[in-house]
């Protein structure tokens, strides 16, 4: 392999994982016509196709399937030097990229964000808010927040507890619709989740099965927005409910098990005392709202 195709497999595996340009250039934030020239610089660097173009999408070839795993090698040995040396690191500076769900984000986390940035202040945490489970064996994150009941992933993982979660609407949406509700929340509206983890059978499952969904959103702020607006009911963490006073539980409604905080970082990094110190201050504050999470 030449010296240069090494500055060209990220090309190639973001088209061979998404199966269009457009959609491997979008992973690697470049432009279509950045990625099509290195992909194309690839193929004539081996002088064979490693894909098949057709109006669907970019299929590999027999050449392409056999660099694959190849490829996917090399990436894992170059993002496991790049954390085995920032691992060497033994000073209170420098920056961590630290991933985690809208949902734990802006209320719940950036207070915490606010304090280790005082403790801390040569520490620059770089946030990535994003419902999509950032690969950290791959290095595309540094620290993980996640709420999930189980991890697999090949990494350092700090359990912490488990969260509740609640159905909660304003009051002044209770005051108005809620007397005249009939059984299992008829004349009641859910505002409707479409994003990850979205359930078709989810209004059957749900504590008020006879309510109406309305007003669809993917963004879990946007139904905090909506719910404090009086536009009808979401289930939320029940910390909310002492976040935002102006929302309530719905009457007959109950807390559920949601999921499990989880803090993820890559082996290599638990020796870098700038994430060890932001890792131990996450979980510390964490616990510390602990009952407000299971109320």
């Amino acid at each position: 392999m030449h010296p240069s195709d090494w500055a060209f497999l990220p090309y190639f595996l973001a088209v061979a994982r998404t199966g269009t340009l457009r959609a491997g250039a979008a992973t690697l934030n470049v432009s279509y016509v950045t990625t099509r020239r290195n992909i194309e610089a690839l193929e004539a660097s081996f002088g064979t196709r490693l894909f098949t173009r057709s109006r669907l999408g970019f299929d590999l070839t027999e050449s392409g399937e056999a660099l694959l795993p190849i490829a996917e090698e090399a990436e894992k040995t170059f993002a496991s030097a790049r954390q085995r040396v920032q691992g060497l690191d033994r000073t209170e500076t420098g920056t961590i990229r630290f991933s985690l769900p809208p949902s734990l984000a802006f209320d719940i986390v950036s207070p915490i964000i606010a304090k280790f940035s005082v403790a801390y202040p040569e520490i620059d945490i770089q946030l990535q808010v994003t419902s999509k489970v950032e690969d950290i064996t791959r290095a595309e994150t540094d620290v993980s927040l996640r709420a999930a009941h189980s991890v697999s992933d090949d990494v350092v993982a700090r359990k912490l507890y488990s969260f509740h979660s609640g159905v909660y609407a304003s009051q002044t949406y209770l005051d108005k619709k809620f007397a005249e509700s009939g059984p299992g929340g008829a004349g009641l509206n859910w505002i409707g989740w479409t994003g990850p983890g979205a359930d078709p059978a989810w209004l059957a499952n749900s504590q008020f099965p006879q309510a109406s969904i309305k007003n669809h959103s993917a963004e879990g702020y946007m139904h905090v927005c909506l719910v404090r607006n009086n536009c009808g009911m979401s289930r939320f963490p029940t910390i909310y409910e002492h976040i935002y006073p102006e929302i309530v539980r719905v009457p007959g409604s109950k807390s559920e098990v949601a999921s499990t905080l989880w803090i993820l970082l890559h082996t290599d990094l638990r020796r870098t005392l700038r994430v060890r110190l932001f890792v131990d201050f996450l979980a510390k504050e964490l616990i510390a709202i602990r009952p407000l999470m299971q109320g």
